[in-house]
């Protein structure tokens, strides 16, 4: 992909890029109350949902066309910029026609590469930067082909933003961050601005602050917060919603760190991973080569591959000794199942001979 700064133009180029407002345009008396308060912060860019997809009929789905003659108010009378999720081709040319002058693709529309086409299409050769979240399923080859489609019209002017996955297991967040996802967008495309959207990862207003950080910390380039003058009368997403000046007090409590400072000083620490990761692989190959022997055994034996108590004393065991050294025990978990499925691959392969 070919792209171009998504900055406009008396923007501070410096980290973070920053979109505040309201989840969704309520009433002209609610944009406009926030756009007040966020222009004296100094807040450049405004978001705010015009149309809103929702999970089930008959919650509040946005207030559609109307809500766009606000946003126009605010660019008259604040001076920033204004920004809306798109998801037809309708709301494309809507959105344009009042001005706006950042759009997003949602989370279930990058999920539809129909709809991203459509929205690319009806995109070709304007002039405008359009951000896009990542699907609501973990899949990062569907997060770049929309990005792509996109390209593909002439768009250059293109970000992401990671919102998060969804997940039957929540635990604390609304939607589960996978840093390694976009992570890995970025090593792909490491001139692809990454925005991050602690709003719908965190779910609740409390965890903005701990995962801003976190984004910045990682190196991304911007944060798109839900900002509302009175959160909890929010029409949606009441709970992830800040006031203004909270988000003034999160913004000025964030680190931001040297995205930029060389890591020659590394070099010998470095090069110790390096060396321990040689190890580990030869430890790794030398594990397969004894499952293969048991495989073989189990052949000879007319024995089940699996054998479940023997699997779960090795998980408890091992997690435990984990714990003990103070690794993570579900990092440990993860590593321990992912050599145990290759394990059972290899032994498959024994007894189908």
């Amino acid at each position: 992909m070919e792209l171009e700064s998504i900055l406009l133009p008396g923007v501070n180029p410096e980290r973070p890029f920053l979109i505040a407002g309201p989840c969704s345009a309520e009433t002209e008396e609610q944009v406009m109350t926030t756009a007040r308060s966020l222009a004296a912060d100094g807040v450049k860019i405004m978001r705010a949902g015009i149309w809103k997809p929702r999970t089930k009929p008959g919650g509040f789905e946005g207030v559609g066309s109307e809500g766009l003659q606000w946003l126009k108010k605010v660019k008259k009378e604040t001076g920033m910029y204004v920004s809306t999720e798109v998801a037809t081709q309708k709301h494309v040319y809507e959105a344009l026609k009042y001005g706006v002058d950042l759009l997003w693709i949602g989370a279930r529309t990058t999920a539809n590469p129909f709809a991203v086409q459509e929205i690319a299409e009806a995109l070709e050769g304007v002039d405008i930067p359009v951000l896009v979240k990542n699907p609501v399923n973990p899949d990062l080859e569907l997060w770049i082909g929309a990005l792509e489609r996109l390209s593909k019209v002439g768009l250059k002017r293109l970000g992401a933003i990671h919102r998060g996955f969804s997940s039957y297991d929540k635990k604390i967040y609304r939607n589960l961050p996978q840093w390694h996802i976009p992570i890995e967008l970025k090593r792909r495309y490491p001139n692809l601005p990454i925005i991050c959207d602690p709003s719908h990862i965190g779910g609740r207003r409390d965890l903005i602050q701990p995962l801003s950080q976190q984004a910045m910390d990682l190196g991304f380039e911007g944060l798109i917060i839900e900002t509302h003058c009175d959160p909890d009368c929010a029409w949606s997403d009441a709970s992830q919603q800040v006031t203004p000046s909270r988000l003034k007090e999160i913004l000025s409590a964030l680190v931001i760190r040297d995205a930029k400072q060389t890591t020659e000083d590394l070099s010998e620490l470095r090069s110790q991973i390096d060396e321990i990761d040689d190890q580990l692989l030869e430890i790794f190959a030398k594990r397969m080569r004894i499952s293969q022997e048991i495989g073989t055994f189990k052949k000879e034996h007319d024995m089940t591959i699996v054998q479940t108590d023997r699997y779960d004393e090795i998980l408890a065991k091992r997690i435990s000794q984990a714990e003990g050294m103070g690794m993570n025990p579900e990092f440990m978990r993860v590593v321990l199942e992912a050599i145990h499925d290759e394990s059972v691959r290899k032994q498959i392969d024994i007894l189908s001979k």
